[in-house]
């Protein structure tokens, strides 16, 4: 790899090593599968192929939070997608998400599967399939749904920019770091300034939109990504601190970071999802232990 002050791009790039950094053995630009893997199929309306990423959470925190509200259609299989494996790749994977990412949901509830990916797009859809967190009257659903797209735009600076170059790079870059660090910065300044006017982040009720940010900017503060909340000085950010623990002692969201969790302490992680008793049983291994 080239010293950042000397490299000169070439002409055109070709794709003749590998990346380096973490991710380095799944990362290459080509999309499609590389192995025939079928998806397993469970027996709930809701099939969800994920990991417990910040993408991936905001699914199963979702879902839970239906199932909370009383829409037993929202029951859900949650399937561990092993994206350091390559599972991602497989061609059953692949059929459900072009674009290779986790989460992925197949809706089996009708006459004909109906795919959903991409993380937005699944907590819209299921807010309007279930009529749920998601606004009706014109200018309370366009805050909403604002600030969900807001979090599709903003977070490739966190997780991709910031995220890559300060915890996962192979060299640390200063310009990088600097670069996304003073850009997440402001989103969180931009996201304080929201919470100190509002309870929540797109008004007086708790939307998708909350549900989309809190996995990303509410773990940040947290603490729980990419150990950055010293490096941030995200305890600044008291009104983003108020916000964060209030949804993180909701049951649902407790419940929902728990699946396809695979890291952290092992009271944390519920690995697959196939029926509510799973909770219970985890609860009582923890007790045993």
């Amino acid at each position: 790899m080239s010293d950042s002050s000397d490299y000169v791009p070439p002409n055109v790039w070709t794709w003749n090593k590998a990346s380096g950094g973490r991710f380095a053995n799944i990362n290459r630009p080509i999309s499609g599968s590389t192995h025939d893997q079928d998806l397993p199929v469970g027996r709930h309306p809701l099939q969800l192929y994920s990991l417990a990423t910040p993408n991936g959470v905001k699914v199963t925190v979702m879902l839970e939070e239906l199932l909370a509200l009383g829409h037993h259609g929202a029951e859900y299989d949650a399937w561990l997608i092993k994206i350091g494996d390559g599972d991602q790749f497989g061609s059953g994977f692949v059929a459900a998400n072009p674009n290779s990412k986790i989460p992925a949901l197949m809706d089996r509830s009708g006459p004909e599967p109906i795919r959903v990916f991409e993380s937005g797009s699944i907590l819209l859809y299921l807010a309007e399939k279930f009529g749920a967190f998601l606004p009706t009257e014109a200018k309370a659903r366009a805050e909403c749904l604002s600030w969900l797209f807001w979090q599709m735009g903003s977070a490739p600076y966190l997780g991709g920019g910031f995220g890559h170059f300060y915890a996962y790079a192979p060299t640390k870059i200063e310009y990088a770091i600097d670069r996304f660090a003073m850009e997440t910065k402001r989103q969180l300044d931009v996201l304080d300034k929201q919470l100190e006017r509002n309870e929540y982040v797109a008004g007086d009720a708790y939307t998708i939109a909350d549900i989309a940010i809190w996995p990303w900017y509410g773990g940040l503060a947290k603490g729980w990504l990419y150990e950055a909340a010293e490096f941030l000085a995200v305890q600044d950010y008291k009104h983003l601190q108020r916000w964060a623990d209030a949804i993180g002692k909701r049951p649902a969201a407790i419940r929902g970071r728990m699946v396809n969790r695979v890291f952290g302490e092992p009271s944390s992680q519920l690995h697959e999802r196939h029926d509510a008793a799973d909770f219970e049983t985890k609860t009582q291994d923890k007790v045993v232990a």
